[in-house]
């Protein structure tokens, strides 16, 4: 008799696509799957931002519960939820085709563009990255804190918290609302959080060997995985949370990977974007060295003063 794989997922309609995705992907393979819901931290504690939580495990830690005593064989996550040190049990196994990687703002107000400065502009996010970037290169625009799935940002948008929510493309194009975005952002400005727009697998290191290869079969895309990989190695040494506003990207060529990546204080005021270049098949050395060089640039002490905020 095959074995059903157990999939854990949170329970938002955004989880449950990437749920059904890696479902899809795994059928496909000829296996057969079992969905199973679970509520954690980040999704019950909703008017304190994901700061002030504790970073570590906030939308994970109840799924790696269920990963350790056997209920569930993997946990599905959205990569960049993903903390940059897994507890010494667990380990990414695979990560999905990634989506595109841009930032958007949408808005029921199609002509909305942060570069306007003719009135004055709200911007819902619960993003550290994105709040300091926008005081960066936007200092004019104001921000409130919006927590809550994607379709609770909405309605939270459309009562008039804001005028206009900042969100990973991915997400907004998943759940089907491309006819809202008002503006793809650049990534000369708003380069990414580590992962975003992959979605990525977990499992218990003592999975099953040969369930855990079939499953890197159907669901793994390997040069998302060497992207992610050195974006995450970065985002490792840096220790970045989601309290932590790091962002890198990675991109392939050939065998060369490219990793992009920096820090920026929490006033937006210093910002630290380096670049490194090297062997796709040694991603984590990359993800490494950018991360010593940005820290050698300055990086430290903005880590340093931005520690000594969030304490």
């Amino acid at each position: 008799m095959s074995h059903t794989v157990k999939i854990g997922t949170r329970g938002s309609k955004l989880a449950l696509w990437q749920a059904y995705h890696v479902e899809d992907l795994l059928k496909k393979a000829g296996m057969d799957t079992e969905i199973v819901l679970i509520d954690t931290k980040g999704d019950q504690v909703l008017d304190v931002s994901i700061a002030k939580i504790g970073s570590k495990g906030v939308f994970t830690q109840e799924l790696e519960d269920q990963l350790q005593d056997g209920r569930i064989d993997i946990a599905v996550h959205s990569a960049k939820d993903m903390q940059s040190r897994l507890d010494e049990a667990f380990e990414l196994i695979a990560f999905t085709e990634r989506e595109q990687v841009n930032d958007v703002l949408l808005s029921n107000d199609k002509e909305i563009s942060l570069s306007s400065t003719e009135k004055p502009l709200v911007i819902g996010t619960s993003s550290t990255r994105r709040v300091a970037t926008l005081k960066h290169f936007y200092p004019h625009v104001k921000t409130v804190e919006v927590r809550g799935n994607l379709q609770t940002r909405i309605r939270k948008m459309e009562e008039g918290l804001c005028d206009a929510l900042l969100l990973a493309f991915a997400g907004v194009h998943r759940m089907g609302y491309d006819d809202q975005i008002a503006q793809l952002l650049s990534l000369e400005e708003f380069i990414p959080a580590v992962g975003q727009g992959s979605v990525a697998i977990e499992s218990a290191k003592s999975l099953d060997t040969e369930l855990k290869k079939k499953i890197i079969q159907a669901c793994n895309h390997p040069e998302t995985e060497a992207r992610l990989r050195a974006e995450r190695a970065y985002l490792r040494v840096l220790e970045g949370g989601c309290s932590i506003p790091v962002f890198a990207l990675a991109s392939v060529e050939g065998e060369k990977l490219t990793l992009d990546g920096g820090i920026i204080s929490l006033d937006g005021k210093k910002r630290i974007r380096l670049s490194v270049s090297g062997a796709k098949n040694a991603p984590e050395r990359l993800g490494e060295q950018l991360a010593e060089q940005v820290l050698q640039a300055g990086g430290k002490e903005i880590l340093e003063e931005i520690k000594k905020t969030i304490r």
